[in-house]
């Protein structure tokens, strides 16, 4: 017995040290390299098996491996994966993790209601600018400005904050679609973008990805150049914030303050952001002043389920700067010697507590406060089947506040206000399958609910003598206005006029609904990808006048209209190599108009035009080449772009005393052009990117004017508009630009942009050609610091320095008018001739920031 127990003990001796001798134990440490701190939670994997381990609190990993030999997968939410091969027991050291300049993962909640080219294999045209590329270039400034280094992108900086313009390939923001987490941002009634109702956007933004042309949108949005998608925060991994400081040019600042718990082990998150922001303008008495708010709640009780409330908004005010002739900029007499800066919408000698810089009062101020909540849900059904939900609702309150001298004195009466309200409901859903290994299916739905609310009233009494406004209604006669909404954008949204009989001018209100279904069938095998698209609509409009009726304050609705609308894309990709993508793409968008443009006076009448306006139609064509290369990557893109059926509507026309409303209908325009983008590295420590984009942009064929009476009935014939040849205005068809960042010690780096604009036109009337604009370049310049502070460097201080426009270039950045050269060389500049009206660009700005992160 005692043999046979010796022989067992020997023998599992023998297997126990035989097992121990094939074990293989492989250590490290996972850093963060932006904060070169340690990176806990990340997930370590031996390739071509499902054994891994997960980060400790300080990076530490140990895996026993299967196999004595082979590769270790070390990856991060949002990080660069990185791949190191191992041989026996050893040590990785530090294993550094970058951040990906991808949205790859980076959205954690409503992942399948963003779309995100990423998430398809079919590849459309798009660029990425990532959170720390967004928190190094915004400085002061608004997301246009960001997104400027990326082709075909141009922004126009305007007057005031928040005022600015993007063109993209060629079309205003107005006919390109913006998204928050998939949630369509554009104004209902007319596609605007606002800015400073968004000026807080960017400090909460993980990502921003310009989708150029067709894009990897399934909605049936209002995009013809292209779709702007924003990823904002929503659960973070790991505990932490930031509190920054940002001083810049006329007396601007920002502080800012962030925290996050990171998720608990119930599975619990909170964020929040706070901010607040004051500054002169470059522009003279363009103050503005504004705060921004963020709180986002996250829950994710099992792996199958995660949802996430967010609550964000930005309520500003900011003075507006007037519009002048190119001539009164130039004239140190007529300017007092403050060419660009100059602005003369302002009355000085007002009596009132509002008053600026010493009795000067704008006289016009953006006020508004128009907060934004959803709630987010990922429902993960099985291994092949997901569903995204995303519930959303936004009001918005508050108006233009325009300062009123009736008697032409210089003495302002009272702030008249023009309020643009809305109460704005929303559900974005959709429902994703992996049918096969090669077939993946989505389909879901998009109900947007609009109510706009528009009217005038008073908002200040600024002369302490007048206490009251006389005004006059279609149903009261003369009537007296006595009450002041305030110009506080905190008080407009708590406290918004709702009395009937304190308003005057106009008074109406439109509801919009909005219903629509989209699906897509992509399919992947081997080097072959190719999806399909469709997305079916209904939007319906009616219009309730509350001024003009029989009886006093009850509204009176008008002609209500329907409009079915729809879209179809397709493509295909073929992969040569792994460094080689080319891809072609194809799409029909039949797109309902804009509210604004079906009533013949919006401000005064129900009536709708008569024929109706009809459905826009938009063709797109794009192709490209991707090279993915190890230090060189570059996209190349062709696209064209037919934008038909196009109707333009001038509700402001007065012919004698009558009213005659203007309607140009069939207008087309055909953009096409080629992009080119280079991203290379050629040393560790250097980066250096570049883009080129060479447009044409004109106006085709003829187009049909028509006249209109009040009433909406059409007066004489159809005049024909020859518009063939007419070169599109407001953006440059020829862009360039190049970038580098150079890192000459560690965490020490320069980084410097250059941009050229040329082939732009002005924007005015049809019934004459656009004009040829000077060419100018931009040079900027940053430079940012970070010193690593606390046990293991996971605090860390920032500091950044952003000059724009370095060389204090002077240029003409849009004009308006098409008043042809003069043959007197001195009422010309840079042939544009002066009496048009026009906006210089900013001069030499800048900003600095410190920035604690914890």
């Amino acid at each position: 017995m005692k043999k046979i127990t010796r022989l067992l003990f020997l023998a599992g001796a023998f297997m126990f040290t035989a097992f121990s001798m094939a074990q293989t134990v492989v250590t490290g440490t996972v850093m963060d390299a932006e904060m070169a701190a340690p990176l806990p939670g990340a997930n370590i994997v031996e390739k071509g098996t499902t054994n891994g381990v997960s980060s400790n609190f300080d990076g530490e990993f140990s895996i026993i491996t299967q196999s004595t030999e082979g590769e270790i997968v070390i990856s991060f939410v949002g990080y660069t994966k990185v791949v190191v091969k191992f041989s026996g027991s050893t040590s990785l050291g530090n294993i550094t993790l970058t951040p990906d300049n991808t949205l790859e993962e980076v959205v954690i909640i409503g992942s399948g209601v963003i779309d995100l080219a990423e998430d398809r294999k079919t590849p459309v045209a798009v660029s990425t600018i990532t959170a720390n590329q967004i928190r190094e270039k915004a400085g002061n400034s608004d997301l246009p400005e960001v997104l400027k280094q990326t082709p075909s992108v141009q922004s126009v900086q305007a007057g005031g904050f928040g005022d600015g313009q993007m063109f993209l390939r060629g079309f205003d923001q107005t006919n390109t679609a913006f998204l928050l987490n998939g949630q369509p941002i554009n104004g209902m009634e007319d596609g605007k973008m606002y800015w400073s109702n968004w000026s807080g956007v960017l400090d909460v933004a993980n990502a921003v990805q310009v989708q150029r042309g067709l894009g990897a949108s399934k909605l049936a949005i209002s995009s013809v150049g292209g779709t702007v998608n924003i990823v904002t925060k929503t659960i973070d991994r790991r505990e932490g914030g930031f509190v920054q400081q940002m001083v810049g040019n006329d007396n601007y600042i920002k502080s800012t303050a962030y925290y996050s718990t990171g998720v608990n082990e119930k599975g619990w998150s909170f964020g929040a952001l706070f901010g607040y922001w004051q500054g002169d303008g470059y522009v003279d008495y363009t103050q503005g002043q504004g705060q921004t708010y963020y709180i986002s709640v996250g829950y994710q009780p099992n792996d199958n389920h995660a949802l996430n409330f967010m609550l964000t908004g930005a309520p500003q005010w900011h003075a507006a700067a007037g519009g002048n002739s190119i001539s009164k900029y130039l004239d140190p007499e007529k300017n007092n010697g403050r060419g660009r800066r100059f602005n003369d919408w302002n009355f000085s000698g007002a009596n009132s507590d509002n008053n600026l810089h010493g009795g000067v009062y704008p006289g016009g101020r953006n006020i508004y406060h128009k907060p934004v909540a959803n709630l987010s849900w990922d429902w993960t059904i099985n291994d092949k089947s997901e569903l995204s939900t995303v519930l959303y609702g936004s009001m918005g309150r508050g108006s233009f506040a325009q300062a009123i001298d009736n008697d032409r004195n210089g003495i302002i009466e009272y702030v008249r206000g023009s309020n643009n309200n809305h109460n704005w409901y929303g559900l974005v859903t959709n429902y994703n399958n992996q049918l096969t290994e090669t077939l993946n299916f989505n389909v879901g739905a998009d109900v947007r609910l609009y109510n706009g609310i528009h009217f005038r009233d008073v908002r200040e009494f600024v002369n302490p003598d007048i206490n009251s406004v006389s005004a006059s209604s279609g149903y009261s006669g003369n009537y007296e206005l006595t009450q002041a909404g305030g110009i506080n954008p905190w008080t407009v949204f708590f406290d918004p006029n709702t009395d009937h009989s304190q308003r005057f001018g106009y008074d109406y209100e439109e509801q919009i609904n909005y219903a629509g279904i989209f699906t897509q069938l992509e399919y992947s095998k081997d080097q072959l990808s190719a999806f399909f698209q469709g997305a079916l609509s209904n939007q319906s409009h009616v219009r309730t006048e509350f001024l003009n009726t029989s009886t006093p304050g009850k509204g009176e609705e008008g002609g209500k209209v329907n409009n079915i609308g729809y879209n179809l894309k397709a493509g295909a990709a073929y992969t040569i190599t792994d460094m080689h993508k080319v891809f072609v793409n194809a799409g029909f968008y039949s797109r309902q108009p804009f509210h604004d443009i079906l009533y013949v006076n919006d401000r005064a009448s129900n009536e709708l035009y008569n024929p109706e306006i009809e459905n826009q139609e938009i063709t797109g064509l794009e192709a490209g080449y991707q090279f993915g290369g190890e230090k060189i990557q570059a996209n190349l893109n062709l696209y064209h772009t037919t934008w038909a059926k196009r109707t333009l509507v001038d509700n402001n026309g007065l012919d004698g005393d009558e009213y005659v409303g203007e309607q140009t209908f069939g207008v087309k325009q055909v953009h096409m052009g080629v992009e080119l983008e280079v991203f290379t590295q050629p040393l560790n420590n250097l980066r250096v990117n570049g883009f080129l984009s060479l447009g044409d942009w004109q106006f085709k064929d003829s187009a049909i004017l028509r006249e209109f009476d009040e009433d909406g009935n059409q007066i004489g014939d159809d005049q024909v508009v020859d518009i063939d040849g007419y070169d599109v205005g407001g953006a440059a068809q020829v862009t360039a630009g190049i970038n580098a960042s150079y890192e000459f010690l560690p965490r020490l780096s320069v980084d410097g942009a250059w941009n050229w604009y040329n082939d732009m036109y002005s924007t005015g009337a049809l019934d004459q050609p656009t004009l040829a604009m000077p060419s100018y370049d931009l040079v900027d310049a940053g430079l940012s610091y970070k010193m690593l502070l606390g046990e293991n460097g996971r605090n860390s201080l920032q500091f950044r320095l952003n000059i724009n426009n370095v060389f204090g270039e002077v240029y003409l950045e849009s004009v308006n008018g098409n008043m042809a050269a003069s043959m007197n060389p001195e009422e010309n500049y840079k042939g544009v001739n002066i009496s048009n009206t026009g906006r210089f660009g900013y001069g030499r700005t800048w900003n600095t920031s410190i920035r604690f992160n914890f």
